[in-house]
């Protein structure tokens, strides 16, 4: 699946505003939302202010997507847990996953080894893309938002989305 697909997906789920930060799995993802206008991009410099941003759209009428690398989602603790949970600002989380299964660099294999543990421990709900159906976890973790009033986290491996 390329970046104009699967951008195109989370726009057919009614997602119509995205923030996040840079990185190397989401970049051409990132690099296709700032070159349309359909679904405004704000780029943010830390994870905790996409998801600020991210909840000021959902005030605003928005359905948001955050995109994050794993090795940031401790940034999105804070927000997560004093203000999107508990006034149910429902929220996609795109995580990309650094130290899947331990093939990566050094400092990304104990965020690779816990960020699924993590986001459940705080009550997010996570869905894994598998290649050959990756509109399932997407639909999925927007049901499960909607159903919820809650931020659910999509999990993106590197090579998904080309």
């Amino acid at each position: 699946m390329n970046a104009a697909e699967f951008c195109n997906m989370l726009e057919r789920q009614g997602l119509d505003f995205a923030s996040g930060v840079p990185c190397s799995i989401l970049k051409d993802i990132i690099s296709y939302l700032s070159s349309q206008d359909r679904v405004p991009y704000v780029s943010a410099t830390r994870e905790d202010e996409a998801m600020g941003i991210a909840a000021g759209a959902y005030l605003a009428g928005k359905s948001p997507v955050v995109l994050l690398q794993n090795s940031g989602l401790g940034n999105t603790i804070n927000p997560l847990t004093s203000l999107a949970i508990p006034y149910k600002i429902p929220v996609l989380l795109v995580v990309s996953w650094r130290g899947y299964q331990g093939n990566d660099a050094p400092e990304h294999l104990v965020m690779g080894r816990v960020t699924v543990r993590l986001l459940e421990y705080i009550g997010i709900d996570t869905f894994a893309v598998e290649p050959e159906n990756p509109e399932q976890a997407v639909s999925a973790a927007m049901k499960n938002m909607r159903d919820k009033g809650l931020p659910s986290a999509v999990i993106l491996r590197k090579g998904i989305v080309k």
